[in-house]
């Protein structure tokens, strides 16, 4: 039952290895999306620590390849030291993957006082001028979220520049993509996105830190897995003298 138990075990533990490497590929990707978007909507919310998730699970990514390394060589070479380090390094990225989880937590609902805060802002800031790096925001924003305003369109008669350039219109990155010869006068509101950008902005941010928070639960419940495998596998190495290495031909006790 030992044997069996060892030779399950050890089998699960190669496959988990392979897992890791494709994980830590995905986490990475995951770690990489919330800095292009942060880049994309950074002018939405000014906590650069909103990040702090995205570079943590980077590390784990980086951390899960090294582990999927040791994992395979420990488990093929049935190595006390090399099982020890692998279970101990995985119990790290363990905690570390939890921790992105309660960060996650916490910035997910920080996003919408953040972008309440300094949208108004932004809008204020814009000048319909393509070099302006507020300007390329909000137009960015609200052609990829199919939004025109901070609530809806009429937001616009607030800002500066609606009043400077006097031609009761909107700028043309609030006209619907199947409408066209749109030249964002308010008057045509048919033409024009109907949905404000702040409740988008929010949910979009707040998608992707869900997107973080479940890669982070998903992996961590594998790595567990992994530990358990790992242990067994330990264990059996460490109480029973009789235990020999299978790739020099040995058989267990």
């Amino acid at each position: 039952m030992g044997q069996c138990e060892v030779i399950s075990s050890k089998t699960v533990l190669v496959f988990l290895n392979l897992i890791f490497w494709a994980a830590a590929g995905i986490l990475c990707y995951v770690g990489a999306y919330v800095f292009i978007t942060y880049d994309d909507y950074d002018h939405f919310f000014e906590d650069v620590y909103t990040l702090i998730p995205g570079v943590i699970i980077i590390a784990a990514g980086a951390l899960l390849f090294i582990i999927g390394l040791i994992g395979c060589c420990a488990t093929i070479r049935e190595s006390r030291c090399g099982l020890a380090t692998f279970v101990i390094i995985l119990l790290l990225v363990f905690v570390t993957e939890v921790v992105v989880v309660v960060l996650g937590y916490i910035y997910r609902a920080k996003v919408e006082d953040e972008v309440d805060k300094s949208i108004t802002n932004v809008f204020n800031q814009y000048n319909g001028v393509s070099s302006d790096s507020a300007s390329r925001a909000i137009d960015y924003v609200q052609r990829q979220l199919h939004c025109c305003g901070i609530h809806n369109y009429s937001d616009w008669e607030k800002t500066p520049w609606y009043n400077k350039s006097k031609n009761n219109s909107v700028p043309l990155s609030c006209c619907r993509d199947s409408i066209f010869n749109c030249t964002g006068i308010m008057s045509r509101p048919g033409d024009l996105y109907s949905e404000g950008c702040e409740a988008l902005v929010v949910e979009k941010l707040q998608e992707i830190m869900m997107y973080v928070i479940w890669a982070a639960l998903a992996f961590a419940a594998i790595q567990l897995l992994g530990m358990l495998c790992a242990c067994i596998v330990l264990c059996r190495r460490t109480r029973d003298p009789a235990y020999e290495l299978l790739i020099t031909g040995g058989t267990y006790a």
